[in-house]
């Protein structure tokens, strides 16, 4: 492989590893570091930040020691952590696992910087490889399950690294540093929106559900879609595109940056349908954006182009990686170890950003600040870096053909979507049943009480139900491991859904049923001071010959230290006018117990609490449950039996499942 191949194709094996990592560090903080919500989300966001600053030691220690070794010694650490990820899903000694790895991750990258000064064909095909993989995965990342299939590409992938790691790497120019500056802010952002297969997915739920909601709600709903996350193959391909062919220049330079930007502004307006145009915005803009910070470092720091020859690999490097006094000749004069540990800064800060913006953009959803701004400010931060410098001609042989590894992987990220998904349809069967029944889980965004992401126990835990009422759901959150809990959920269960957004366009709450759904509404509940959102979401449950029944789903929030009365009182008024004289289930993890003013409100507004007969029922922690918050309410002539909490730890909620007894038409 020649040497252009090699740095190119080694770096995004790399770039894989460290996403794959970072997609178990990230939730791990949240739900193994941090515990049910009773850790400060301060604490949480000092300790994910910590580990980034102290990368910051790589660069000196790089100078130090030389390049070479320590990025091997690196690299072979973060294989081993993330092979030992594999094993061992959930606990505390995944989240060390995944930290060393992360570590180790982030001082390989400034080894790789310091001796490589094209990082951009690396960088883009790292992140369009991790996007086609994740796709191929359904979104259920190979690190939280230990098959032989997963344990294979995980193998592969890292002996392929490996392999490339330790073939030495010609000299590197002095230039390099805008495009390290953007690997961080462009994983973020490949992360959060424009790379994400399930981001994908739920923008087509919005945008070409096979269920409409009412015109008039203010926000929209998300159902089974036609295509899945089949839009991520433009996006991957775009992006490509865009990163690997030569940028555009004069005005035609500002397309990306504004492409870019636009598209975090849809995003943070927060709304569903407007989502499906901000990944394709983001992801090409994102791709140009790349280009253009990588021409612009076609120059050396003091504007001099480069004319680098080519030496055979080993030769003319000093301890720090870079070209000794001969290759410096034929450079630009500048110290190569100087060059180096600017990049290797360079590359370190980038991912500080990283660090920075995801703690800013998720704990809002803890401590309540805005956060709306944030991709846009990263992407306005890439946009100006690429817009910086001038840019000059890039290689006369770029290490990727542009057109075809774009519309290569634009084809397989289609037939891994195709693949992946399944659609889901549901219809009246033999007629309307003379029971039905009906579950409510606060599924902790599929992770389990020791931090596991498992949506095989998550189907254990409501199986048999025919309606199921989920909280908590997360759509592709970045800091979730980006998996669509619920898709995942709902093609175990078999059952078509219907989801609501609260917190975001991505989490919030959903309806699954066995028989069709219709007229889906969803209402905002009161914030009253909790700065998670909080809705309630109506569907009509048709089981065909007159019979219907109307559900209600919603996830109270709390002000701190007090009962949730107004969003009680609230939830309690849209569903009775909701179902306007139907049968009616108000279900979900209501954050009130039996005998609290919140719980009255919905006995006060003519409801029936299904699960009395079994009372005391406690539903969290789940695994030594001590309160009863999770609930279903009933109208009086829905008879309820059979009534239950079944023990287990998928979440950190139990879920309650009560049988109900439906009238005749």
């Amino acid at each position: 492989m020649r040497y252009r191949h090699l740095t190119t194709v080694t770096l995004a094996l790399g770039v894989v590893l460290l996403v794959d990592v970072l997609r178990v560090f990230l939730p791990a903080v949240i739900t193994i570091f941090g515990q049910a919500a009773s850790t400060p989300a301060e604490l949480l966001g000092a300790f994910a930040f910590g580990w980034f600053l102290l990368a910051l030691a790589a660069p000196a220690l790089i100078r130090r020691v030389g390049a070479r070794p320590v990025t091997l010694v690196a690299a072979v650490l973060l294989v081993v952590a993330r092979l030992a990820v594999n094993g061992q899903p959930g606990g505390r000694l995944q989240l060390w696992l995944a930290t060393a790895g992360l570590l180790a991750g982030l001082v390989w990258l400034a080894g790789v910087a310091a001796g490589t000064d094209r990082p951009v064909p690396g960088l883009a095909l790292g992140l369009a490889v991790g996007a086609v993989l994740h796709t191929v995965l359904d979104t259920y990342r190979s690190a939280f399950f230990g098959d032989w299939p997963a344990w294979l590409v995980a193998v592969g992938v890292a002996g392929l690294f490996l392999a490339g790691q330790a073939r030495p790497v010609p000299p590197a120019g002095a230039g390099g540093v805008r495009s390290w500056l953007l690997a961080g802010p462009a994983l973020l952002l490949a992360g959060m929106v424009a790379l994400s297969p399930a981001v994908a997915r739920t923008a087509m739920s919005y945008q070409f559900g096979l269920l409409r909601s009412d015109p008039a709600d203010e926000v929209g709903v998300a159902t089974v879609p036609l295509f899945g996350p089949a839009p991520l193959a433009v996006a991957v391909g775009g992006f490509l595109l865009a990163a690997l062919a030569p940028p555009r220049r004069g005005a035609w330079r500002w397309l990306g940056p504004v492409a870019l930007v636009g598209g975090a502004v849809l995003v943070a307006l927060g709304r569903g349908e407007l989502l499906l145009p901000a990944v394709l915005l983001t992801a090409v803009g994102l791709g140009a954006c790349l280009a253009s910070a990588g021409a612009a470092d076609g120059r050396g720091d003091d504007g001099a182009d480069e004319a680098r020859t080519p030496v055979p690999d080993g030769a003319g490097q000093d301890p720090a990686g870079s070209a000794s006094a001969p290759a410096r000749a034929a450079g630009d004069g500048q110290d190569p170890a100087r060059a180096a540990g600017r990049r290797g800064y360079a590359a370190v800060a980038g991912m500080l950003v990283f660090a920075v913006a995801a703690v800013a953009y998720y704990s809002a959803y803890d401590l309540g600040h805005p956060n709306a701004g944030v991709p846009v400010a990263v992407a306005v931060l890439v946009a100006a870096v690429a817009l910086a410098g001038r840019p000059t001609p890039g290689p006369a042989r770029p290490p990727l053909p542009p057109v075809w590894t774009a519309a290569t992987a634009a084809v397989v990220t289609l037939l891994a979507a195709v693949a992946s998904d399944e659609l889901l349809s549901a219809t009246n069967r033999d007629g309307p049943p003379g029971t039905v029944r009906v579950a409510a889980y606060n599924v902790r965004m599929g992770f389990g009480i020791h931090g596991r992401f498992d949506p095989d126990a998550l189907a254990r835990a409501v199986a048999g139900a025919d309606v199921v009422a989920l909280s908590e759901v997360d759509r592709g959150w970045l800091l979730n491991g980006g998996h669509d809990t619920l898709d995942l959920l709902a093609e175990r269960l078999d059952m078509p859904y219907v989801f609501a957004p609260a917190a975001d366009p991505l989490w919030g709450d959903a309806v699954l049923s066995r028989w069709p759904l219709d007229a889906a509404r969803t209402r905002p509940l009161p914030a009253v001071g909790a700065p998670t959102g909080a809705q309630a979401l109506g569907v009509t449950v048709n089981f065909s010959g007159g019979v219907r029944l109307a559900v209600v789903a919603t996830h109270l929030q709390p002000p701190p230290g007090e009962d949730p009365v107004v969003q009680a009182r609230a939830v309690a008024d849209f569903a009775v006018r909701y179902a306007a004289g139907r049968p009616l289930v108000v279900a979900g993890d209501l954050n009130t117990e039996p005998g609290d003013p919140a719980f009255a409100e919905f006995t006060r507004a003519g409801l029936v609490d299904a699960l009395a007969a079994a009372r005391p029922l406690p539903t969290s922690p789940a695994d030594a449950p001590r309160q009863q918050i999770d609930h279903v309410f009933v109208t009086p002539g829905l008879a309820a039996g059979d009534a239950a909490a079944p023990p287990g730890t998928a979440s950190d909620h139990l879920p309650v499942a009560v049988t109900l007894t439906l009238p005749p038409a």
